[in-house]
């Protein structure tokens, strides 16, 4: 089983960047393919984007392409989202989620099986 805790969450201005951090503890990180997903109040959870065990294989949703990027560190443990040109239409609580290792990336919720707590991430306009 594996425990996640994402940080780098905040306040930022219409336009500009924040990376969001996904610490993997408890078991062998590169088991998993990782995701990143999001929540605004009052709507359902959402795939943002996802990455296969080996980092070889990545997929966004359409509404972040071309703004995020989703990365990760086998050696660190740790998953990445680096998010420019931000909008306020971003603004959500942002969790990663580990998904068994398979060869593409599944953007359903119920396809993983571990959650970290989630950070907010708020873009003013």
């Amino acid at each position: 089983q594996v425990q996640l805790v994402e940080s780098g969450g905040g306040l930022v201005q219409a336009g500009g960047s924040l990376r969001l951090s996904c610490a993997a503890s408890g078991s062998t990180f590169s088991r998993y393919n990782m995701g990143w997903f999001r929540q605004a109040p009052g709507r359902e959870r959402e795939f943002v984007a996802g990455i296969t065990y080996g980092g070889g294989v990545t997929d966004y949703a359409d509404s972040v392409k071309g703004r995020f990027t989703i990365s990760r560190d086998n050696a660190k443990n740790t998953v990445y989202l680096q998010m420019n040109s931000l909008k306020p239409d971003d603004t959500a609580v942002y969790y990663c989620a580990a998904d068994w290792r398979i060869q593409y990336v599944r953007v359903g919720v119920s396809s993983y099986d571990f959650w970290g707590q989630g950070t907010q991430v708020t873009v003013s306009s």
